[in-house]
């Protein structure tokens, strides 16, 4: 599979879904998450989330962490909060609790930081990504998924 087509995701894998990141030019990323596939995108990569999560990397973190990806169609943003808490991962669509760690990007950003097609830390160094909270957390997020590399 090589176009990033939305309707195509179910059916990639965590690997494959890295490839197509990181094959595909920016402007089209853009595109495709400013259209009516963005919940749909947004769905399927935090629904994975808990089956990539890493409880023997966890040990004790127990931590709320906000995901906010801007550049919603309509102007607005998306959270959504993952609870790591006694090794297991919980992924809600409406955040309940206050976080630990909350992070801002866009969606073209956010895609490439989940399917490992980008450095984080280059992210936040240049302002592409924002980190409000534990930064140290966020320095160990990678650590406490199976993130694909392409």
């Amino acid at each position: 599979m090589t176009d990033f087509d939305p309707a195509n995701f179910a059916s990639v894998d965590p690997k494959q879904f890295a490839q197509l990141v990181k094959s595909t030019p920016d402007d089209k990323i853009a595109e495709v998450m400013s259209g009516d596939a963005r919940g749909k995108i947004l769905s399927e990569v935090f629904g994975r989330m808990p089956s990539l999560f890493r409880a023997d990397r966890a040990g004790s973190t127990n931590a709320v962490i906000h995901w906010n990806i801007t550049g919603r169609p309509d102007g607005g943003t998306d959270t959504y909060e993952v609870v790591i808490d006694n090794g297991t991962c919980r992924v809600s669509e409406t955040p309940e609790h206050d976080p630990k760690l909350a992070l801002t990007m866009g969606p073209v950003e956010f895609l490439k930081i989940v399917s490992g097609s980008a450095n984080p830390v280059m992210m936040f160094m240049t302002g592409k990504l924002k980190a409000k909270g534990d930064l140290g957390l966020a320095a160990n997020i990678a650590n406490l998924f199976d993130i694909p590399k392409a």
